[in-house]
């Protein structure tokens, strides 16, 4: 079990990974824009909306490793006091919550982009991009991150009864 949790681990670090690199995307984007219209004086139909559609990935894909470095915002008045079991059932307790809400998070998204990929729903801007793929991402996130709780959960239980 434990292999599993480090392979889960992987692959939300590597998501990761691949996904702070599309800030660099979007500045780049940003600048091609402000250079086209003030420079060349023939703005982008395309950039800002692509920026915008590529800011979701970008965020979406780091919260399921953030979890597993526990760099979420949290109100640790009690956890940080905590020691032995009760800080092990602390830890447990905000897994099952947050794969409690990725669990919601994907049962509400999914019908959502199912529904964007059979009516081929576009933007209705005169760039017109497809949305489905851009929202694949959140059902996407919200499976990552129960996957991740499941590995963390996981990791507890090993640190457990290795201790």
């Amino acid at each position: 079990m434990t292999s599993l949790a480090r392979r889960i681990t992987a692959l939300n670090h590597n998501l990761f990974m691949c996904a702070r690199w599309l800030v660099f995307i979007i500045a780049l984007m940003m600048l091609w824009e402000v250079l086209s219209r003030y420079f060349l004086e023939h703005p982008t139909s395309w950039a800002p909306e692509f920026a915008t559609l590529i800011f979701g990935p970008f965020f979406l894909l780091g919260g399921p490793y953030l979890l597993h470095l526990g760099g979420h915002v949290a109100v640790d008045v009690l956890s940080a006091r905590a020691q032995g079991r009760l800080a092990t059932g602390l830890r447990l307790a905000g897994l099952v919550l947050a794969a409690a809400f990725g669990i919601i998070l994907l049962w509400f998204s999914l019908p959502l982009v199912l529904q964007s990929y059979q009516y081929g729903e576009t933007s209705y801007s005169a760039w017109n991009p497809v949305l489905w793929p851009a929202k694949a991402f959140l059902p996407l996130s919200a499976l990552l991150l129960v996957l991740q709780a499941i590995a963390d959960a996981i990791d507890i239980f090993a640190e457990e009864i290795h201790a």
